[in-house]
């Protein structure tokens, strides 16, 4: 017997539904197994630390464990490339920052476009880097060390832990926006470029917050600015390096992505849970400890900061000559 008009399209209405139904259900339910944190570098670090504060609080909030999972190599490649190239299905997270941005021009032959492939999920903080020179070097201040390096091009020497490091992306930041002349010296690490600093072996140098703040109370380092684009509430009266030089803005930051096409009712819990977790007196203040800055909000002000950050630093290692390749 002919089904009726009125009955076929009810069921036709519904089986158009299922496929997002069926969607939201196994969204709801998230997570049901434990999630795969996965971090870029080796355990130990700032980017570590980071992930096992917010796996922690997620773990205890969402039911089930968050896994922090360490995949050093390649510049943050091999676990960024593990991440995207996993199911997008919320179980498969990345600690994104500020390599990724950089690597997008960096390096050449990715297999994986980090802005195409990723579904970003929320913001969590940011840490500038100090500039800092040794007592004895002339300058004491943002413009007398422009003015200085502008007089003897390529005889200041700036150190760095390392090829495309952060120290290094800041000093580079800074020669192509100050438009002086700076030899790099890279070391293996904060520490031995700290050391060559402080016997007066190199220059200037670019360390993050936390690792500088002792000396610059100690008065054994001098602090000539920060790399971000306001003052650190760590060091009030030390100068934003953007308020001498237009547009500088260099700071490490750290935020969660998943692969392209997670479920959006997961990205949402994940951003709500970790929004919540950033308002935590606990967690404020040991993100304080690091020098850090609370970020939070939207996963889409999460995709244009990642946006903004890979175009900002495309022409800073464009201008620098700077590959990984």
């Amino acid at each position: 017997m002919p089904m009726p008009r009125r009955t076929f399209l009810h069921l036709a209405a519904g089986a158009a539904l299922m496929p997002a139904t069926s969607t939201f259900a196994r969204a709801a339910g998230y997570p049901s197994r434990p999630v795969r944190l996965i971090v870029g570098f080796a355990p130990g670090g700032g980017n570590d630390l980071v992930a096992r504060l917010m796996a922690q609080r997620l773990s205890e909030k969402l039911g089930q464990q968050f896994v922090v999972e360490n995949k050093p190599g390649a510049g943050t490649n091999i676990a960024a490339e593990l991440v995207l190239h996993s199911a997008p299905d919320g179980y498969t997270l990345l600690l994104a920052g500020i390599p990724n941005a950089v690597n997008a021009t960096l390096y050449h032959k990715l297999n994986f476009n980090f802005l195409r492939d990723t579904t970003p999920i929320v913001g969590i903080l940011s840490i500038p880097n100090v500039m800092m020179v040794n007592p004895k070097f002339p300058a004491k201040t943002l413009q007398e060390f422009i003015a200085y390096a502008k007089a003897s091009p390529g005889k200041v020497n700036m150190a760095s832990p390392g090829v495309g490091s952060g120290g290094h992306l800041s000093g580079e930041m800074f020669k192509y926006l100050a438009d002086v002349n700076l030899t790099h010296v890279p070391f293996r690490g904060n520490g031995p470029a700290l050391v060559a600093l402080l016997g007066g072996q190199v220059d200037v140098l670019f360390p993050p917050i936390s690792a500088a703040e002792k000396y610059i109370k100690a008065g054994t380092l001098r602090a000539l600015g920060v790399t971000s684009a306001k003052r650190a509430p760590a060091l009030p009266d030390v100068p934003a390096i953007g308020e001498v030089v237009k547009g500088y803005d260099m700071v490490a930051w750290y935020g969660f992505v998943a692969p392209k096409g997670t479920p959006a009712e997961v990205v949402a819990s994940i951003n709500k849970e970790s929004n919540a977790a950033l308002t935590d007196s606990v967690i404020k203040a040991r993100i304080a400890t690091f020098g850090g800055t609370i970020m939070g909000g939207t996963p889409a002000e999460f995709e244009t900061f990642i946006a903004n950050e890979t175009a900002k630093w495309a022409k800073v290692v464009t201008a620098a000559h700077m590959s990984a390749d």
